[in-house]
């Protein structure tokens, strides 16, 4: 993929995408993600040889209220910085709580510099999308630098001063060289056009995307999406369908009460509109093992990554042994099942998968009533199996419990729960024991 300093048009920081479409004029001056050139990375060495205790002993400090040690750094970044106000949200609730909660993390962490290195990496790499540059990272590390000075008080010392300024550098040149290498492999964010709106249930639409670049991902995947209704709000997506020669790629959307995202994509969006997406994410992807078969597990739209590894396998499959394949697909009633007739014309394609629809509650249902987990127990045998699972984080974590007795768990395969928890249900600032596991997002 070319890099992304060839996708700005000369002389402006505006997407030949943006340039060319009508909506353009209404996202760029919201979104500062427009500047797509990469950062300039410091030729100065900086290394991670710093005293790490005075930086974990002023933790306490931070932590004894967070909501006022997150107030005082954005007061102190955008006094000193207003141009940076333009790079997060209005609403600053979620952003506090979710740099508090990266901050705690990377510090309690400090110890291991390869998972610490990888943390600061995965941070400037999802932070491309909101514009963020090199330039940006030495004023907000000022204003962290000024907020743990603060919180110590009167018990701020030269140690303390010369281990946070160390390590705020380290840190900074850690996200710089990983977000210009990053910038040399694809775009900051891509430009998509919905080509189908497909209101399948009145809170659940299939979108059909045609991204303006090709986007590269595996089965499994996830992206961000942002609206032209919700600017600078992202919100994650699982991939729908294995990757096509087309490009085009689809997204289950369930719209949720306060989901201000979900609810513009099912209900304010139709054919021929224009949203964000940002590079594909997420671990969960079908192993290439043609001995095992697999059991895939499926809440709600939740059967979105499962249905594409799936079609990855189907596609995948030669002339030999096919893998087997069992998709539940559970929901609360019957209605609640959008995608029968797709999954029914794989399996006509693919006799190997089979498919059973699970519903909670339904008197006279064709398919299986009771709790998904509890029908999954019942699979007749798991030898020999891989297990995925995706949906509601509540799902996932009885699945586990429940097979856990059955399955290994090096068979048994899901997005990670914390990650999955805080993309459901924002941080707070006052869930002061729980460091936030997922990127921060201004």
């Amino acid at each position: 993929m070319a890099s992304a300093r060839n996708h700005a048009q000369a002389g402006t920081s505006v997407p030949v995408a943006f340039a060319t479409s009508t909506v353009s004029r209404r996202f760029v001056p919201a979104e500062s993600s427009a500047l797509l050139t990469p950062p300039e990375v410091s030729a100065k060495a900086i290394t991670a040889d710093f005293d790490r205790r005075p930086i974990r002993d002023l933790l306490k400090h931070l932590a004894a209220d967070p909501d006022a040690a997150m107030e005082y750094l954005f007061a102190r970044l955008f006094a000193a910085h207003p141009v940076m106000r333009a790079l997060f949200p209005h609403g600053m609730t979620q952003t506090r709580a979710a740099v508090f909660g990266e901050l705690a993390g990377i510090i309690a962490g400090l110890d291991d510099q390869e998972r610490t290195e990888q943390v600061l990496a995965r941070l400037a790499v999802d932070h491309r999308k909101f514009g963020v540059r090199d330039k940006h990272y030495e004023p907000f590390f000022d204003a962290v630098f000024a907020t743990a000075e603060h919180a110590a008080g009167p018990a701020w010392t030269r140690e303390m001063a010369t281990a946070w300024r160390s390590a705020l550098d380290w840190f900074g040149s850690v996200m710089a060289a990983a977000a210009a290498d990053d910038a040399d492999e694809q775009p900051a964010w891509w430009t998509g056009e919905i080509v189908q709106h497909d209101r399948r249930t009145e809170t659940v639409a299939v979108l059909t995307i045609r991204p303006d670049r090709p986007l590269s991902y595996v089965a499994g995947q996830y992206v961000q999406v942002q609206t032209l209704r919700w600017p600078r709000i992202w919100r994650s997506y699982s991939i729908a369908n294995a990757p096509r020669a087309n490009g085009l790629l689809d997204i289950h959307v369930r719209a949720v009460p306060g989901g201000m995202v979900s609810t513009a994509l099912v209900s304010h969006c139709a054919t021929g509109d224009i949203v964000l997406l940002g590079a594909a994410r997420g671990q969960m992807r079908v192993r290439d093992d043609p001995a095992r078969d697999l059991v895939c597990v499926a809440g709600g739209t939740g059967l979105a990554p499962l249905k594409a590894i799936t079609e990855a396998v189907v596609g995948a499959a030669g002339q030999g042994k096919r893998r087997g394949i069992t998709l539940y697909a559970g929901v609360r009633r019957s209605s609640d099942l959008y995608d029968l007739r797709d999954l029914e014309t794989l399996r006509l394609a693919y006799p190997s998968l089979t498919v059973i629809p699970v519903a909670e509650h339904e008197v006279g249902f064709a398919g299986r009533v009771g709790q998904l987990p509890d029908v999954v127990w019942t699979h007749e045998s798991f030898r020999d199996c891989d297990v995925y699972i995706a949906g509601p984080v509540g799902l996932i974590s009885r699945t586990v419990q429940v097979l856990s007795r059955r399955v290994p768990a090096d068979r048994v395969h899901h997005d990670p729960i914390e990650a999955l928890r805080l993309a459901r249900r924002p941080p707070r600032l006052d869930d002061r024991s729980r460091p936030a596991a997922s990127p921060a997002s201004p």
